[in-house]
């Protein structure tokens, strides 16, 4: 008796992911809930585990193949002495008994190639074998043949292939990179992208958290206060006063809401990653830090789950931490606006007619020109400069 591991399923609107690398090769023992493969999709990697004990068997998809939800990724023998089960391309004593066919034919692409082929109005034969298992198509065959055909036939010219530089490492792009690269470029060809800047004394917060930060920790578990809490409400009550850099565009509709998810944006080893702040205008400072701090965790390790990156109505991005003075966000679309953090830096200012050095920070809003006016997006970043370099205020509502 055998059991089968499968493709789960991945998440609203996904239907396929990438094996990113196998945990298990054939023959391993394997434990109830061990993870087996692991899969990438286009915002979230996932762990894949055995349904039940037993010896893993053939892998259905190498490393690097495109698969759909509830496709077969390997077998599994239950520990009672039955032998793995063999790959499908084995060969088969007992079937030597069918009359003979004419040449195979093509072998059917996989379900994402497939789509491709059918969108492009190709001929499969043209695509010759592909590098999937079985010599099947995959999604990558059909690009490498999209960004390589010619417009129209010419006959072959000879080609001198690119010398390759003993100092250079090609690096295939992950499937969440290929996302991230994807995302931006659309949002800079979908959205009206304008970019209002200001700059915060900081005095205030750091004197704040200078007064209050062991009583804090000491408080909420250990939970740090950091500017990005105080930055995060002060997002939040400025959001509530204008609520169209709160809202999107959907189709000729604009859609308001009445609630904050909050996206922070977090530098991972895969990238970058925006996980969210569900209903963050219910959170307080000690929720907010600790909320971030666990995303923090799991980008680092990878555990990242899909309902965690999902939803966002407004993001905070923080330049700051890795030394950057000043930038200008991309928008995380469909949204409708970002926030810029930046470093911190002792700078001369005027304050009451005298030149006094102050903790500054540049921070910038980028914003969709096409439903939020110049005169909100100023205004918005005005009143979190006002909260910020006064924190009572977020207190006391003024």
């Amino acid at each position: 008796m055998s059991a089968e591991i499968r493709v789960p399923v991945l998440g609203e609107s996904i239907t396929s992911a990438t094996i990113a690398r196998w945990l298990k090769q054939p023959g391993d023992a394997l434990r109830a809930d061990e993870p087996v493969v692991e899969l990438e999709t286009d915002k979230v990697s996932i762990e894949v585990p055995a349904p039940a004990a037993g010896v893993l068997g053939a892998h259905e998809a190498e490393t690097g193949t495109e698969v759909s939800v509830g496709s077969l990724l390997a077998q599994i023998a239950n520990a009672n002495g039955a032998a793995p089960p063999q790959p499908a391309s084995s060969p088969q004593p007992e079937k030597v008994e069918t009359p003979a066919a004419p040449p195979a034919s093509t072998p059917a692409p996989l379900p994402a190639a497939k789509r491709m082929i059918e969108e492009n109005n190709l001929d499969p034969k043209t695509l010759g074998t592909g590098t999937g298992r079985g010599s099947r198509l995959t999604k990558g065959d059909v690009l490498d043949f999209l960004e390589t055909r010619t417009p129209e036939p010419t006959p072959p010219q000879p080609t001198t292939p690119k010398p390759q530089d003993t100092r250079e490492t090609r690096i295939r792009m992950t499937r969440l990179r290929q996302t991230i690269a994807r995302r931006l470029k659309d949002a800079q060809s979908t959205a009206a992208i304008l970019t209002t800047f200001n700059e915060i004394d900081m005095s205030a917060a750091k004197q704040l958290r200078a007064d209050y930060r062991e009583a804090f920790e000491k408080a909420h578990g250990g939970a740090r206060l950091g500017f990005m809490s105080i930055f995060a409400r002060a997002t939040i009550l400025a959001l509530r006063e204008f609520p169209m850099i709160n809202a999107e565009i959907d189709g000729e509709d604009i859609v308001t809401r009445d609630f904050v998810n909050l996206g922070i944006a977090i530098s991972s080893p895969r990238g970058l990653v925006v996980p969210v702040l569900h209903d963050a205008d219910q959170m307080d400072f000690a929720t907010i830090e600790r909320t971030i701090a666990t995303y923090g965790k799991r980008a680092k390790d990878g555990t990242l789950a899909l309902q965690d990156l999902t939803g966002g109505t407004f993001s905070i991005t923080n330049g700051g931490v890795f030394g950057s003075l000043l930038s200008t966000p991309i928008l995380n679309t469909p949204q409708s606006g970002i926030l810029g953090m930046h470093a911190i830096q002792d700078r001369p200012i005027a304050v009451n007619g005298q030149v006094v050095i102050r903790p500054m920070m540049y921070v910038a809003l980028s914003y969709d020109h096409r439903i939020v006016d110049g005169r909100e997006a100023v205004s918005f970043l005005v009143r979190i400069k006002q909260l910020v370099e006064d924190p009572r205020r977020m207190l006391l509502g003024l």
